[in-house]
């Protein structure tokens, strides 16, 4: 009778002491699958991380200067030719967009010469300048939101397919009962411990991917807004001084 209950006790020990490492090794081929999934998930998702947050970083830091000089400025011609010490700045390209439209308006028949001759021509088609800036406003928000899906779908589905991992492990657990007719926590251990890494690597991909996707999804707001303010700003101020159809 002390024999058997040393070597059940044994068993136990052996089925307690089976590390994290080892049941990843002796893991079946799908589970194994699965956590390799979830690693490659959760590295892409945590180089996006970096690279967005350096993006938007530098982001904020190139439109200041911009913006600075925007308003400082006597003239648009002055301030397209400065524009391209601005490289980083999204504001800059937006402007840029908007005013090589506003040359072309110029240079179409859509300019009135005023009564003066040292007048500048009036313009009409303030909807093709519109158009111009919705468009580039809309390419820089396409560039904001570049590789968020990724963390969306790396948020939305990692405990799931850690789930699968689940599943899976429990189910060869089951199975090892079943053909040893045994159902001591020696048998079940290595099953058991396999599904609870698989739930555990789902989250830890997860919950990273989807707190920066929240994060990042209100910083590309900000920014987007950001366009739409020195729009309606450009708009304005080529309104007063270039258009006649006010």
């Amino acid at each position: 009778m002390s024999i058997a209950y040393a070597a059940t006790t044994q068993n136990v020990s052996a089925g307690m002491n089976f590390s994290a490492l080892e049941a990843i090794v002796s893991a079946s081929w799908p589970v194994q699958l699965v956590l390799l999934l979830l690693a490659v998930m959760s590295v892409f998702s945590w180089a996006i991380i970096f690279v967005k947050k350096r993006s938007l970083d530098n982001l904020r830091k190139a439109n200041a200067p911009f913006l600075d000089t925007f308003w400082k400025a006597t003239s648009l011609d002055d301030i397209f030719s400065k524009s391209d010490k601005h490289p980083d700045s999204n504001i800059a390209r937006v402007f840029r967009s908007g005013y090589l439209e506003l040359r072309k308006i110029a240079d179409s028949n859509l300019a009135q010469q005023q009564a003066s001759k040292d007048s500048a021509p009036l313009l009409s088609g303030i909807d093709n300048l519109e158009r111009a800036l919705r468009k580039a406003i809309n390419v820089e928000s396409t560039v904001l939101e570049t590789r968020l899906n990724f963390l969306a779908t790396t948020g939305s589905t990692g405990p799931f397919i850690g789930l699968f991992g689940t599943v899976w492990g429990i189910m060869g657990a089951f199975h090892k009962i079943g053909a040893t007719n045994m159902a001591s926590l020696s048998v079940v251990a290595p099953g058991i411990s396999e599904a609870l890494i698989t739930t555990a690597i789902g989250l830890v991909a997860a919950i990273p991917a989807t707190v920066a996707y929240n994060h990042f999804t209100t910083q590309t707001q900000r920014e987007a807004l950001e366009l739409e303010s020195f729009a309606v700003d450009f708009l304005n101020i080529a309104k007063r001084n270039f258009f006649n159809d006010k």
